[in-house]
């Protein structure tokens, strides 16, 4: 008989394929894009700053990196129950994430390439770097015995549409928050070895470098379009990406504390240290950065968290349906308001600041 402990039950589109998660406020997105716009784009007022970038990529620093070695090879049915579970959503997150990367930045080098040939060429190096990283997680997977069809997530999934200046704000800060997280992770595991549960966060080092210069690539992007910088439009916009991104993720990364647990983390610890660490490498950027340090900003997170909890444990339950809304309502408006208070909380100017986090 298969221990349900260590094989937790899943939905299969076929044997060893996962259906993919539902599409939630919360999930990974994919995206599209203006391309006529992307392509008539002047990159000339900071054009060195991006040849330089792409230079870089064409090096190619971690062309031999993901390389699944001998630790790889053996029975991961230790890793079981809950954990074994939450570590597989991480997998499928992380991996759907980095193909929606792969899919934008494959369609925007394919787009550009007649028109707009340096930046066609940055998106296309990039694109490469996040099929790896893709497929390394989806082969991760498959050490317990699931995969993700990533063929039928291109042609399944809804695609948000966003201009050009919405793709820079929002891919910008998935990369950045993106090496802040690898990074951390790494660094606790390389103080205690005795948590790392799975040999692939022993790759996280150089990976998350991937991440960070695909966020420079978007900085580099921004600065060569001033005027997505310097007006009123854009302060607000700031504060709307950053707001978006940490609260997905505060929510997402509460709401599956037991991973970090397993890996001898506390994630509400974890999340703090890369929302503020992403917050002071924006201001290398965006005119203006949240104030995290406010006394009521994570008061409200961690309310929106706990509320977002209770919907989840409301969503699981026998309840019918018409019972789940008007449970969930009140919840769902008692985030909204707390989400509208961290967006009005009075912002950082980035012109003010001396110094920023790299």
């Amino acid at each position: 008989m298969v221990d349900s402990l260590k094989k937790p039950a899943f939905d299969e589109m076929r044997p060893g394929v996962k259906v993919p998660s539902k599409e939630t406020i919360l999930t990974p997105r994919f995206y599209t894009t203006d391309f006529d716009e992307m392509a008539a784009m002047d990159l000339s007022v900071n054009e060195d700053e991006l040849r330089a970038i792409i230079e870089e990529f064409r090096t190619d620093y971690n062309r031999h990196h993901f390389v699944r070695d001998e630790e790889f090879n053996q029975s991961w049915d230790h890793i079981d129950g809950e954990t074994r579970q939450l570590f597989i959503e991480f997998l499928e997150r992380s991996c759907t994430a980095e193909f929606s990367g792969f899919l934008l930045y494959k369609e925007l080098g394919r787009r550009l390439k007649n028109t707009n040939p340096l930046l066609a060429e940055g998106f296309t190096l990039m694109s490469r770097d996040e099929a790896r990283h893709a497929g390394f997680l989806n082969k991760a997977m498959s050490d317990f015995n699931l995969s993700l069809d990533l063929g039928f997530l291109t042609k399944s999934r809804s695609y948000t549409f966003f201009k050009p200046k919405f793709i820079f704000y929002a891919t910008y800060l998935s990369e950045k928050i993106g090496y802040w997280r690898y990074i951390t992770i790494y660094r606790h595991l390389e103080a205690h070895p005795e948590d790392r549960i799975y040999p692939i966060f022993r790759f996280f080092e150089n990976w998350c470098q991937d991440e960070n210069r695909h966020g420079d690539f978007f900085d580099a992007l921004m600065k060569a379009q001033p005027q997505f910088l310097n007006d009123w439009k854009a302060r607000l916009w700031s504060r709307f990406f950053l707001l978006s991104v940490f609260a997905t993720m505060y929510l997402n990364d509460i709401q599956r504390s037991g991973f970090y647990a397993s890996l001898g983390l506390n994630a509400r610890d974890y999340d703090i240290e890369v929302i503020r660490k992403t917050n002071e490498t924006s201001a290398r950027v965006f005119p203006v950065i949240l104030n995290v340090d406010h006394p009521d900003f994570f008061k409200l997170m961690d309310d929106s968290a706990q509320k977002n909890l209770k919907i989840s444990e409301i969503s699981s339950s026998d309840a019918p349906g018409l019972v789940k809304l008007l449970k969930k309502a009140p919840l769902i408006g008692s985030i909204a308001v707390n989400m509208a208070r961290l967006y009005f909380m009075k912002p950082i100017d980035t012109a003010k600041l001396e110094g920023t986090v790299r």
